[in-house]
């Protein structure tokens, strides 16, 4: 919540949250999680 410190929470519990967040489909990505969208760019990246 805004305005509660960071510092607040354990590792784990951010790490969590990190990996909710980065595993959730997304309308704006067209229901793609942000997470394999990332894997898939950087895929791109190597291959070039």
């Amino acid at each position: 919540p805004k305005g509660k410190r960071i510092s607040d929470y354990s590792v784990d519990n951010i790490g969590f949250i990190e990996e909710w967040m980065n595993t959730l489909p997304r309308k704006i990505l067209d229901y793609r999680t942000p997470e394999e969208l990332f894997e898939k760019y950087l895929n791109e990246i190597y291959a070039a």
